[in-house]
């Protein structure tokens, strides 16, 4: 299993040329010999790719230390990666540092920073999409604008590609780590709107593998404008994910000219450790 860990993100372009020049005979490993305790300072010191695709290539011992639970579950300590609860251990602490290392928010432009940037417009009805600032405060105080619909129904796409972004075949399909979706949304004051979502996990022929897909939420007229969210995690999808598709929107329900539907923002799509979600 530790083996396969090294091919998380996959090797990077230098990584055959870095094994041709680090492979040496049982005589030489001596040279290389060093205190454990020593050696995995040395190996906290060192860029954690390094560490799996150079230094796990030298020798025995360096291989025993690169491949060990102590390093990783130090690195994490130090990096600040922790357990939400310490009873949840990890089964590979390896594995586990590097899902929360290259852990990122896969969407992007989810705040309307960059106006429609990025999104595919699936529906475009009434008055098209807008971006406004946010009529309510969100929870998170760094969010300042939304996108918001219209009178007939506004839905936008994006599609991340998972092997782009870094996440192999073999490891999505060996790992089938954890995919967590979260979305914002919110009603006016003054009008009725509805709200959709709808997440899939797409093979490479980009076919439904499985999709989340709650009912649609309606508001009421005279509705406070609190932000809500909505969560979900895909765990034990199955082998041959190869991409999410994203894709939410709405209306408002009174039919008035101009942007009185549904509002979202701060989107994310995350492939997350187990003992985080």
């Amino acid at each position: 299993m530790k083996r396969k860990a090294v091919v998380i993100m996959g090797a990077s372009p230098s990584s055959q040329s870095a094994s041709k020049r680090t492979s040496f005979s049982a005589s030489d490993e001596d040279c290389f010999s060093v205190p454990l305790d020593i050696l995995e300072e040395i190996f906290l010191n060192v860029p954690p790719d390094d560490v799996v695709h150079v230094c796990r290539l030298v020798c025995h011992q360096w291989k025993e230390e690169a491949d060990s639970e102590s390093l990783w579950r130090e690195r994490c300590r130090r990096e600040g990666y922790r357990l939400r609860a310490a009873s949840k251990a990890p089964k590979d602490w390896r594995l586990f540092y590097f899902l929360c290392h290259k852990r990122r928010n896969l969407l992007m432009n989810p705040r309307a920073e960059e106006n429609m940037k990025n999104w595919e417009i699936l529906q475009n009805g009434g008055d098209n999409w807008k971006v406004e600032e946010v009529m309510a405060p969100h929870p998170n105080q760094t969010v300042r604008k939304n996108f918001v619909t219209s009178y007939r129904t506004c839905t936008k796409s994006q599609l991340i590609d998972l092997e782009s972004e870094g996440y192999n075949r073999m490891f999505m399909d060996d790992y089938q780590p954890n995919i967590k979706i979260t979305d914002w949304y919110a009603p006016r004051h003054d009008c009725g709107c509805e709200y959709q979502i709808e997440v899939e996990l797409l093979n490479q022929k980009k076919e439904t593998i499985v999709k989340f897909a709650p009912e649609t939420v309606y508001f009421e007229q005279w509705s406070d404008r609190k932000w809500r969210q909505v969560t979900h995690v895909f765990r034990n999808y199955g082998p041959g994910v190869r991409y999410i598709r994203f894709t939410h929107g709405g209306k408002d329900t009174q039919f008035w000219a101009g942007w009185y539907g549904i509002r979202v923002t701060d989107s994310s799509v995350e492939i997350c450790p187990a003992t985080d979600t």
